[in-house]
């Protein structure tokens, strides 16, 4: 017995020894390294070390490390307090369900019954699972993301969706949702669909404005790839603390009207955006906003249209370019106005979504206030469409047509009777959680398309990219068929053209007067 404990206390003492040993290396080095630190500051400028001598001497620190014995307990939990990084909150886990697909290749083979068996290896993938544009806060317990989905998976699929707020530094307990998934844009989408996720919470999040982060489990379901179904953890919003403006939900809109505009593109004329903008502008009145999504189409000179109106406050211009990599339906313009309703749905009380070839139009003895006021138990409504021709202006004498406005000058309308002409719409953001180009189908409230005689839009197809003088036809008649089609003489919007011209002058001066097409 006694020799036993003898032998233990040998064994004991050899131990420490043993990594006390290890301690004195150790110390040696860090001496080692500080010194040679020390000496190099009073090296010559030309003396350098390259990369790859420290890579060396690294390579031989670490292969001497590797025949060390391994580290007891002790020795473990002190490195890991020298050597360990801050800690930070980590991210939540993924989804249990979620094992990723495995790398495993498949060869060829003959069974024992002399069937051939073939392997199929995978590589790369088709699309992407998901693609956020932005997420937003919808009220106090809930949230939209907008993005792009693969549009086989959700065709051929049942892709599902998960949403979870984790508070800040994990001050409360993370809380999940289901995602409600809502495809807006018609299975008009190409390799893309556009989707919007609603994130409903069972209770208020972040209610003490303490911050968290809002994350999305994005599910394939089996699709793709029956044999698997792959989450995505996506973090789709942060809110820092006190970032959060609660009243926000409840208090009056900045703005009466808003405009939400559609992906712009192409070689567009500055002389058409100058006169829309100063039109609408001028109908919009003071409490308004533009939003207008750049997809390429506002070149310079545009841009020169657009800055007077954007130092005064009532333009804001997304660069949106980046959308182009991923092929969804007309430059993914379901996404970027649903985006935008999204993005702004708090701060409008009406939102309008038509195209800037498009003119709005109340009658003479009407204002835009009434008619929204008339039309105010409607959470959406409908615009009926006036079609003007594109090319048809009416003769005037000494070149007069030329110097006129294009809304001035263009004073054909197509009467063509028995085709079915689209609509563009209104609606009242706050009850709206998905919409579309022409109209909304995902909303609270009544939608009316019985809106003829107090509201119009005229529309000037084909005019907005055509950078040379839209009159191909100079007519001296109140009616007229042209290419079967039937027009008749309307000077509507004629007649309001000088006021608009005063307008621009009053509000931003003379900047724009040499304008070009």
């Amino acid at each position: 017995m006694a020799k036993e404990k003898e032998r233990e206390k040998k064994l004991l003492v050899v131990g420490v020894w043993n990594f006390a040993a290890e301690l004195k290396l150790l110390l040696t080095a860090l001496v080692i390294l500080c010194s040679l630190a020390t000496l190099l500051q009073f090296l010559p400028s030309r003396f350098t070390i390259s990369t790859s001598d420290l890579r060396v001497c690294i390579s031989r620190v670490v292969a001497t490390d590797q025949q060390a014995p391994p580290l007891n307990s002790t020795s473990l939990a002190l490195s890991s307090l020298v050597a360990s990084p801050p800690s930070t909150p980590p991210l939540p886990p993924p989804a249990p369900s979620s094992p990723p697909p495995p790398s495993l290749q498949q060869e060829e083979q003959i069974l024992d019954n002399g069937v051939i068996k073939r392997g199929f290896n995978t590589f790369g993938a088709a699309a992407y699972s998901f693609i956020t544009m932005g997420a937003y806060r919808g009220g106090l317990n809930t949230f939209a993301i907008v993005g792009l989905a693969s549009k086989p998976l959700h065709v051929f699929a049942r892709p599902t969706y998960e949403c979870k707020w984790v508070p800040n530094l994990y001050s409360s307990e993370p809380i999940s949702a289901v995602g409600y998934k809502i495809l807006p844009d018609w299975g008009y989408g190409h390799v893309y669909t556009v989707v919007v996720v609603n994130c409903t919470f069972s209770q208020p999040i972040n209610a003490d404005n303490s911050g968290g982060t809002l994350f999305l489990y994005a599910s394939t379901s089996g699709g793709g790839d029956r044999n698997f179904n792959v989450t995505d953890t996506i973090q789709t919003l942060t809110e820092s603390p006190g970032s959060v403006n609660f009243s926000l939900f409840t208090s009056k809109p900045k703005y009466d009207y808003l405009y939400c505009g559609s992906s712009l593109y192409g070689n567009l004329s500055p002389q058409r955006v100058r006169e829309w903008i100063a039109y609408h502008v001028r109908m919009f009145g003071e409490r308004s906003h533009f939003v207008i999504h750049d997809a390429g189409g506002i070149h310079d000179e545009v841009l020169e249209v657009l800055r007077p109106w954007m130092a005064k406050g009532f333009v804001t211009l997304q660069d949106i370019k980046e959308q182009e990599r991923f092929d969804g339906y007309y430059h993914n313009q379901f996404m970027v106005v649903n985006d935008c309703l999204h993005r702004y749905k708090f701060m409008a009380k009406w939102m309008f979504f038509f195209d800037v070839d498009e003119y709005i139009y109340v009658p003479p003895k009407s204002t835009l206030k009434t008619v929204l006021d008339s039309l105010y138990e409607y959470s959406q409504f409908t615009i009926e469409q006036m079609p003007m021709g594109s090319k048809l202006c009416l003769y005037e004498p000494a070149g007069r047509t030329y110097r006129r406005w294009g809304f001035e000058k263009l004073v054909y309308r197509d009467v063509k009777k028995g085709i079915r002409r689209d609509r563009k719409y209104v609606v009242q953001p706050r009850n709206v959680y998905g919409t579309g180009v022409h109209m909304s189908q995902n909303l609270a409230g009544k939608t009316t398309h019985k809106t003829e005689g107090r509201i119009k839009y005229f529309h000037y197809h084909g005019t907005i990219a055509v950078r040379r003088e839209p009159c191909r036809n100079l007519i001296n008649s109140t009616e007229l068929t042209f290419d079967k089609t039937p027009y008749v003489l309307d000077t509507t919007m004629r007649d309001v053209a000088g006021a608009v011209k005063r307008f621009e002058l009053r509000t931003i001066g003379s900047r724009l007067q040499r304008t070009r097409q």
